[in-house]
């Protein structure tokens, strides 16, 4: 079916902001996608603002476009950026312009930043597509899996997670799983806390640590004030910043400044134009 999308929408820039694990190129120019138990194939039709997309009409109004999340107006949230207050965070959102914050599975994305931890994003994808493999289910009509449930993931073995390239991981991906499955983890009850209560919760998990936390608080919750503090932010905040950056102008919306100025950041050397001109 042909998808037309007249807000922010770059998929290849969505691929790379680093927030999703389960998007791959496809031989059309678009990205094959996993997620929610669900395969798609997407890909620009050659007009501008218009998708191609291998889905029912039926399973895109109700799964993908609340995925990609369609309902929040991109443009104007870069619209609040002023370039004569912010100069930095405007050349960021202007460059990021097309990312959007996914609405992702929240058990899935915690299992996923969990695994991140010290890993690059080549092998962050194989050990989550062997996991996957391993104790998912086949999606109908694709030779892909769906991300393990809670139920599957509890059932693989330590062993067996150590074979999907776990490392370290393997204990508390293990300890998440049989916590998750005995109850005494239930991710549906975090969504009633607010977000530093959720931020908290999360990092009472083993293996759990503020960046973690955050990154599950934003992309799966979709908490869009949770700002994640990586090596590249760190670096924003230190760099262009003072290390105070103003978070009380971007409320509720944190989340997505942080978005433009990760990828923007992360792009330095591939970018002509000068900081704050």
């Amino acid at each position: 079916m042909k998808i037309r999308i007249e807000d922010d929408f770059d998929l290849q820039k969505i691929a790379e902001s680093g927030q999703c694990f389960r998007w791959n190129p496809n031989d059309k120019g678009g990205y094959s996608i996993v997620a929610g138990g669900r395969a798609l194939n997407i890909s620009n039709s050659g007009t501008e603002g218009e998708f191609e997309a291998d889905c029912s009409e039926k399973d895109y109004d109700e799964y993908w476009k609340h995925y990609f999340d369609l309902e929040t107006d991109y443009k104007g949230l870069r619209e609040k950026v002023s370039k004569e207050e912010d100069s930095f965070l405007y050349v960021a959102a202007e460059y990021g312009k097309g990312i959007r914050i996914l609405n992702q599975d929240p058990w899935e994305t915690l299992i996923s930043f969990i695994i991140s931890q010290r890993k690059s994003i080549p092998a962050i994808k194989s050990s989550i597509e062997r996991l996957s493999a391993l104790a998912g289910s086949r999606i109908d009509g694709t030779d892909k899996y769906a991300f393990p449930t809670v139920d599957q993931l509890s059932k693989v073995s330590v062993q067996e997670l150590n074979d999907c390239g776990m490392g370290y991981r393997t204990e508390y991906l293990y300890q998440t799983a049989q916590n998750a499955a005995a109850g005494a983890l239930r991710l549906e009850e975090f969504n009633k806390l607010d977000d530093q209560q959720l931020l908290e919760a999360l990092m009472e998990l083993k293996g759990v640590g503020i960046k973690v936390a955050s990154c599950t608080l934003l992309f799966g919750f979709h908490r869009l004030n949770a700002f994640p503090i990586d090596v590249w932010i760190d670096r924003v905040l230190k760099n262009e910043y003072n290390g105070h950056f103003p978070f009380e102008k971007y409320d509720p919306y944190n989340g997505v400044m942080q978005q433009y100025l990760f990828f923007y950041y992360r792009n330095m050397e591939k970018n002509s134009k000068k900081v704050g001109k």
